[in-house]
């Protein structure tokens, strides 16, 4: 997402047995998020005028921020792996969430158009440890390979202050991406009534909910623990890396393939369709149903299938929004690369409604 991040506790209390746990129950209300995240972005806009070189084309409220120099556009994104870092800490497990870091920075980027070309990372440590960091690294390096950039920097500051918790694991990760739009960028104002909407599937959670998932699922199982709609263990399942969709989606466009919008789906889920176009409606009608992890989750926490569809992004990491002719070259471009891609939705006549059917009944996220 493009904006702040927000950290949250790493305490996990036990849970009360209620109906209709929510994000806003475990500690995160989105809601509020975007109202501060607004405000931020009203504050910064004076900033747009004081480059020296370059102009910004597109500077807030959208998956990255672009800056033309030239006749090149540059689209630059930050962001973290958020709470995910618990659970590695828990698995004593660090050779993963360095793809985490790598995959919520591409993914983003590449939702604007752009090429990722370079990453910098910052880690935060709660005191020097130098294993951790060579972890840390295995999965940023493997993170850049599948992504086809370089990593060409980064910073680790070491904060006891900071960094909380009594481990000598404990840490925070982030990321910064620089990639490169050729052609015209894409931000979604293409996107009309009768295009369809194609979602392709997720790894899993990806690096978003953790706060709810962890709350839910680290109240009743240790990482140790198998659980009922679970193929591996608590632990594994959390610390699945998350899918990154660059080539993929950079094959599509340099094959020329008409698309007019494109997705991440991240913290919020389905709700965040309309950043790229407030102006149709999203109708997401064959979404699929609760199974894995999130039917887990879901079980478990006894959370409201609307919700979890607010919040998790329920087996759809990406979307793409095409005109109709488009949709059989997306779909074998992404079979192409072992990602299974399939109509979930398509666009109407609206003004940023996004619309989901559930539990056979059509509900407004």
């Amino acid at each position: 997402m493009f904006g702040y991040y927000t950290a949250q506790s790493d305490q996990v209390p036990r849970l009360k047995k209620k109906e209709g746990m929510t994000y806003r129950d475990a500690g995160v209300d989105v809601s509020k998020i975007r109202t501060a995240q607004k405000s931020i972005g009203d504050i910064i806009s004076a900033t747009h005028k004081l480059l020296a070189v370059g102009k910004v084309v597109s500077g807030f409220g959208h998956y990255a921020g672009l800056i033309k120099l030239g006749s090149n556009v540059l689209a630059l994104h930050s962001d973290g792996v958020g709470t995910k870092v618990l659970v590695a800490q828990l698995m004593n497990r660090f050779d993963t969430v360095g793809i985490d870091c790598v995959a919520m920075n591409v993914n983003d980027i590449v939702c604007v158009g752009a090429q990722p070309v370079g990453f910098i990372d910052y880690v935060a440590l709660r005191q020097p440890n130098e294993r951790l960091l060579e972890e840390i690294a295995k999965g940023l390096v493997a993170g850049a390979k599948q992504s086809q950039m370089a990593i060409v920097g980064g910073e680790t500051a070491v904060l006891p202050d900071v960094i909380a918790g009594d481990s000598e694991n404990a840490f925070d990760l982030a990321g910064m991406v620089m990639g490169m739009v050729k052609g015209k960028p894409i931000l979604g104002n293409a996107i009309k009534p009768g295009d369809v909407i194609l979602g392709v599937e997720s790894s899993g959670l990806h690096s978003n909910g953790y706060t709810l998932a962890r709350k839910v699922l680290l109240s009743k199982y240790s990482v140790d623990d198998n659980a009922d709609h679970l193929v591996q263990t608590v632990g594994e399942e959390l610390l699945v890396p998350t899918r990154i969709y660059v080539r993929p989606v950079m094959e599509i466009l340099k094959k020329k393939i008409r698309v007019h919008g494109l997705a991440h789906i991240t913290g919020g889920s389905f709700t965040k369709l309309p950043r790229l176009n407030a102006r149709v409606r999203y109708v997401l009608d064959d979404l699929p149903a609760p199974t894995g992890i999130f039917k887990q989750i879901q079980v478990d926490g006894q959370i409201e299938t609307k919700e979890m569809y607010r919040t998790f992004n329920m087996g759809i990491g990406f979307c793409v929004i095409a005109p109709k002719a488009s949709a059989d070259g997306i779909i074998s471009t992404f079979k192409k690369y072992k990602m299974r891609c399939m109509p979930v939705g398509i666009i109407e006549k609206g003004s940023g409604e996004v619309i989901a059917k559930i539990d056979g009944k059509k509900e407004v996220l």
